[in-house]
């Protein structure tokens, strides 16, 4: 009998509760965050069906029904959890305490704010434990490492998302300059362009484009402005996105082992080169 079995017959029925409910190690705890996720998506597919309109009022009773059993069922979850919890503390101000909590208000504040219920799509978050109890660890991996990327690229991306402000304030007081003095600067229906505000929120739309049409230049000079600026809006997708990917990749390859033989690229745990079967040693790393 192995040392972690004698060691799982002296729990305690708290600390029995306390793996089953923030661990995912055993099948009592894998069973628990299944039943889980399937409660918390059931409760947000509930949500969404109380915001069609078509629906029976029968239909309506019973969604609200589920809703608040639901909200309670997850509720009596937090408390639970606080109960469980070592420190408290620690739990209730966690990232998962904050989003446990959060899952439930809007239910009860529903009672004097009419509308506040459908924030409950938060719980949608808490979704995010299937990483936890499928093991995933691949994927942890992978999004800490896009993560910390945009963290080291974010200077970066600051900047060139600075230059395109100042780019879109310039070229929406321009558009604003240049359709008005169609109309003399006097109003007219027909002109979109009414205040420079608005034309920042064309160039807005027309640079990352979106292009919602709601406001078009009439005027060739502002035609050909808005195509330069169509143009321009290309880089705001790939710039930002080369900035993140070349840091990505540069942590990547500084996370691998070089092969002093081959050169080839090798996970920092491995031992011997996957290419060559040359020793990976530290001095050849």
């Amino acid at each position: 009998m192995s040392q972690r079995t004698l060691d799982k017959k002296h729990l305690t029925t708290k600390e029995k509760w306390r793996e089953i409910v923030f661990e995912a190690e055993t099948p009592d705890a894998r069973l628990f965050d299944v039943i889980l996720l399937w409660a918390i998506l059931l409760s947000v597919f509930v949500v969404m069906l109380s915001t069609v309109p078509d629906i029976s009022l029968n239909t309506q009773k019973i969604v609200l029904y589920l809703e608040w059993g639901f909200t309670i069922l997850f509720s009596i979850e937090y408390f639970v959890r606080i109960l469980l919890s070592e420190k408290p503390s620690k739990y209730i101000f966690s990232f998962w305490g904050i989003i446990d909590l959060l899952s439930t208000i809007p239910t009860y504040l529903s009672i004097f704010v009419h509308g506040s219920q459908y924030l409950l799509v938060i719980r949608a978050l808490r979704l995010l434990r299937v990483f936890r109890i499928m093991r995933l660890t691949s994927y942890s991996k992978e999004a800490s490492g896009l993560t910390k990327a945009i963290r080291a690229s974010s200077a970066k991306i600051t900047v060139f998302l600075g230059f395109i402000l100042i780019v879109v304030i310039l070229v929406g007081t321009g558009m604003y300059v240049i359709e008005n003095a169609a109309y003399n600067f006097e109003y007219h229906p027909e002109n979109k362009f009414s205040s420079i505000p608005m034309s920042i929120y064309w160039a807005i739309v027309t640079v990352t484009t979106v292009g919602y049409g709601d406001i078009t230049p009439v005027t060739i000079t502002g035609k050909v402005l808005s195509s330069i600026l169509m143009i321009l809006g290309y880089a705001v997708i790939t710039v930002p996105t080369g900035i993140v990917s070349v840091e990505y990749a540069d942590q990547k390859r500084a996370s691998r082992k070089i092969c002093g033989k081959c050169n080839g690229p090798n996970t920092k745990e491995a031992r011997f080169c996957s290419n060559c079967g040359a020793s990976l040693s530290t001095d050849e790393a």
